[in-house]
């Protein structure tokens, strides 16, 4: 009885993952509260930063909520934080929240205008480096206007429904019935090869979307939330925050459209893969009998869509009221304008944002713990020590580094306000002192690309729905990423070295 007992337990504790996985997880909760009474918080905190980094590593193991959420309940337990400083914490980022629950929802809704616009840019533009250009700059455009997460769930929704398509289509099911999409047994060997090819195909697209998500953000005064929040603390408009950052933003952004081009002319670190022209046709095909079949009520559910979309743009552009709420009437818009009356309908919509929002709590607790134990305070100080010459270049490695590894509006929060306590002492002069915020700015935004902890647009894209389907694992999203992370990363720190 006991042995049947241990053995139920052992095979319910993460459920299909790997034994080895499993004893991993089991090795960080043994060590922690050893690590903790053996060298102390800070060396008990960082562990923790590494083993929530291995958790998110290992997505497709096992969703990162589950251990990830076991090891933050465990650091509350050894007080390595209080749930009164997670709370404040979330409460600090409910904005992102509530855009994650409603927005991505919203964007759910709009999905049939989507596939029917995707659907004639990727059948209409035929040449690979032009296609993944177009996807870059749109995103990069959008972005410095719009959330980079509902920027993200644009294409991903987008890449999802193609998905879809193809795969029912190669599995014999009907491209227009829900199919399960996780599985390739019922995939003919004949269509194998090219599904893998059309993986390899998305997943070049969705990471040039991503990485454009990031080249626009950096411009503008809305393109992230740690630009809202250093532009309060100096003061800056949105003119006068796009002219301060210009110097740095503009250059990384056409290198790092360039090197988009030549990542697809050069097929490296796995880009450059051509659509296979039996998916082509298949989508061609079903595109034209939607077109062909398309009721009076579909088009006027895509003109509800498309007068949603055109709102939700005119309305965060002008930020009427917050992300998620604009998401919220979305929702509310196209739904009781096109007959979607079912709560399970509904609920459907929901699917995708909740399991990455609830990570996305776990993910403040780490945030949580590194104030908590002050993990970041000694290079802060240290770079302040610097000659004033040398602080822009290292307070935007010392950024980007630590953006990498942690929430990059955490990062900027705390280095916005040290640095803004020095000016206010009278340690810099006023030129220094904006020379010091833009550098921060930047190196929150453009070395973060190396990892998906850096950028919330790479964590929802590699939590996503669509990260297995096209096999995108966290090591090969950084290993697509390097080379923007070095292009973005090195032309960023030469600017603020020697151009501010």
């Amino acid at each position: 009885m006991s042995r049947s007992l241990t053995g139920a337990l052992a095979h319910g504790f993460l459920g299909q993952s790997p034994l080895w996985y499993k004893a991993v997880i089991c090795l960080f909760l043994v060590l922690n509260p050893l690590l903790l009474m053996a060298v102390g918080p800070v060396a008990a905190g960082w562990a923790l930063v590494l083993e929530f980094i291995f958790t998110l590593g290992m997505a497709l193991k096992c969703y990162p909520l589950m251990p990830g959420g076991l090891l933050l309940i465990e650091a509350l337990l050894l007080q390595m934080t209080t749930p009164q400083a997670l709370y404040e914490e979330l409460q600090h980022n409910f904005p992102v929240i509530l855009l994650l629950m409603f927005m991505v929802a919203g964007i759910h809704f709009m999905k049939e205008l989507l596939l029917f616009l995707f659907s004639r840019i990727l059948l209409g533009v035929r040449s690979k480096a032009i296609l993944a250009l177009l996807f870059c700059v749109l995103s990069a455009f959008l972005s410095a206007f719009l959330d980079a997460l509902t920027v993200t769930a644009v294409i991903i929704s987008a890449a999802v429904g193609f998905y879809a398509v193809y795969h029912r289509v190669a599995s014999g099911a009907n491209p227009r019935e829900d199919s399960a999409l996780d599985s390739d047994q019922q995939v003919a060997q004949l269509h194998r090869e090219d599904l893998d090819q059309f993986r390899a195909f998305l997943r070049s697209l969705l990471m040039h979307g991503a990485v454009g998500t990031a080249l626009g953000g950096v411009c503008t005064l809305v393109g992230e939330p740690q630009n809202l929040l250093i532009g309060h603390e100096m003061g800056w408009h949105f003119a006068d925050f796009f002219f301060k950052v210009a110097p740095v933003s503009l250059p990384v952004l056409g290198a790092g459209l360039l090197t988009c081009v030549l990542l697809e002319k050069l097929r490296l670190f796995g880009y450059g893969t051509l659509m296979p022209e039996p998916v082509r046709q298949v989508l061609a095909a079903h595109a034209a009998e939607d077109n062909a079949t398309r009721t009076q009520a579909q088009r006027v559910a895509l003109w509800v869509q498309g007068f949603a979309a055109l709102l939700l743009i005119v309305c965060l552009g002008l930020h009427v009221a917050e992300v998620g709420l604009i998401g919220l009437m979305v929702i509310v818009l196209i739904t009781a304008f096109t007959g979607i009356t079912d709560e399970h309908r509904l609920g459907r919509a929901f699917q995708d944002a909740m399991p990455f929002a609830s990570l996305l709590v776990v993910f403040f607790a780490v945030v949580a713990v590194i104030h908590q134990q002050q993990l970041f305070s000694p290079l802060i100080s240290w770079v302040l020590t610097l000659p004033a010459e040398q602080q822009p270049g290292m307070l935007y490695l010392a950024n980007g580094l630590l953006s990498a590894i942690s929430d990059n509006v955490f990062v900027a929060t705390i280095y916005i306000t040290e640095v803004k306590q020095a000016f206010l002492d009278g340690g810099m002069s006023r030129e220094h002192f904006e020379t010091l915020a833009v550098a921060i700015n930047t190196g929150t935004n453009l070395p973060s690309v190396a990892t998906p902890n850096g950028q919330a647009a790479f964590l929802f894209l590699l939590t996503s729905a669509i990260a297995p389907l096209i096999r995108l694992s966290y090591g090969r999203m950084v290993w697509m990423a390097l080379p923007y992370t070095v292009v973005m990363g090195g032309l960023g720190w030469w600017a603020v070295t020697y151009w501010l």
